[in-house]
């Protein structure tokens, strides 16, 4: 096994959502972090909806803006619709929505990451977690990646969503993956199920893909923006 030479404060595992948020507040934080995820290129994608807010996410990324986090500036960055659901209903059900253009936040989300200081980002996948016994009890010490190289750290996040032992389910039909096009992760799968950690198994829809010359736009009722977004 190949160890890296730098050793880090922290691993996060996976740049999704949640994983391109957690290394940056790691990172400027002032702790050394490195970020892995299978794709670089993937960092920052948008795989169902190309939205942030709604009303069943929108308390989630007011309150990751309220906190420093940067999923709200990429996404002003990078949308192309607001608006605000539900007015005509009570204030309980209000909610800002933004559509973003998927590609522009995808780059903006990298571009920024990639500029950020104190984070470094590697391609990969994560084997196995590197776990030692000190002093009589056990502690993270990092993670091992799929082409055999130790990277050691005193903190990991594991941020995979849905690639672990990930399955996509097409009419009766099932195969292996984190989603379409992407490789499921089963090493790090194995390991955290070796750690008696309890898994369980989670589901997300992706609705049908609809070609844009197939649509009678003419007949459909126009929803436009908000005149002052939000």
């Amino acid at each position: 096994m190949l160890k890296h030479p730098r050793k880090y404060d922290a691993i996060v595992i996976g740049g999704g959502h949640a994983g391109c948020e957690a290394a940056r507040a790691l990172a400027l934080r002032g702790h050394p972090t490195l970020l892995i995820t299978m794709n670089i290129e993937t960092i920052g994608h948008m795989s169902c909806n190309p939205a942030i807010g709604g009303v069943a996410k929108g308390h989630l990324a007011k309150e990751i803006d309220a906190l420093g986090g940067i999923m709200g500036k990429i996404a002003d960055a990078s949308a192309i619709h607001y608006k605000r659901l539900n007015m005509s209903k009570g204030p309980a059900v209000r909610s800002s929505r933004a559509q973003c253009d998927m590609r522009a936040y995808r780059t903006n989300m990298q571009w920024s990451l990639m500029n950020t200081d104190n984070l470094d980002i590697k391609q990969g996948s994560v084997e196995d977690l590197h776990v030692l016994r000190e002093n009589g009890e056990w502690k993270i010490g990092g993670v091992v990646s799929n082409l055999d190289v130790l990277y050691e750290a005193d903190a990991v996040v594991i941020t995979t969503g849905t690639f672990l032992r990930g399955l996509c389910h097409v009419g009766l039909d099932n195969f292996e993956a984190g989603r379409a096009g992407d490789k499921a992760a089963y090493g790090l799968s194995e390991t955290l199920a070796h750690l008696n950690l309890e898994m369980g198994r989670l589901k997300t829809g992706t609705c049908p893909r609809l070609d844009a010359r197939t649509i009678d736009w003419d007949s459909l009722e126009k929803q436009p923006g908000d005149e002052s977004p939000r």
